[in-house]
């Protein structure tokens, strides 16, 4: 019977470990891409985005380049060197969910990795926080080093890259990784939310 006992409030304390507010709030601090999440809001009494999983599958996925893959665009010298060169160094690692290594990533993680070696501005880690570093632009307007912003149902952010030219923009997409993707593709432009540009921020043309 005490054997009985002592099982029944190990796994209460577990429970109440486990759901506690801080166990929460850092297991919903990544962000996502591609439709795989839903989006709540006014969680703990603040207003903030709650991903939960539509099904489930390994965060981790595969690019399908890989690391020695050769980035598709010309480098001038019109452009920034040194975020083409970032970049290349994280092109072909493979997505992860919550991720912020050359293990794994996820797209926000990517967009505050190259912000903060690139220009030396520390960004936010979410995704939807990011608008809070920035000035949205409209797409119109974008130049090499905005941030843009992607959403599943116009308001809730759910994706981030970096436009770097000829409508092509650098982003941690949860079925590539790190890769290089055109704006004009159906998925990317009826998902396409702002752009935003950081004052830090600047470029030759």
């Amino acid at each position: 019977m005490k054997k009985v006992f002592k099982t029944l409030v190990f796994l209460t304390l577990s429970g109440s470990l486990f759901f506690s507010c801080g166990t929460l709030k850092t297991m919903f601090t990544a962000d996502s891409d591609d439709d795989e999440f839903s989006f709540e809001e006014n969680f703990d009494g603040q207003k903030t985005y709650r991903r939960v999983p539509s099904k489930k599958k390994d965060r981790t996925v595969a690019t399908n380049n890989g690391k020695s893959g050769k980035m598709p665009i010309t480098v001038t010298d019109r452009d920034n060197a040194k975020l083409y060169k970032v970049i290349e160094r994280w092109y072909g690692t493979p997505y992860k969910y919550g991720g912020c290594s050359t293990s794994g990533i996820d797209c926000s993680c990517f967009v505050k990795s190259v912000f903060s070696e690139v220009y030396g501005v520390e960004l936010n880690r979410v995704a939807a926080d990011i608008t809070k570093n920035v000035t949205l632009i409209e797409r119109s307007q974008l130049r090499e080093g905005d941030v843009i912003f992607f959403a599943n149902n116009k308001t809730a952010i759910s994706h981030v890259g970096i436009y770097l030219k000829d409508g092509m923009f650098a982003h941690a997409s949860s079925s590539k990784g790190v890769t290089i993707s055109k704006l004009s593709e159906k998925y990317w432009d009826t998902r396409f939310y702002k752009g935003g540009r950081h004052a830090k921020v600047t470029t030759k043309w």
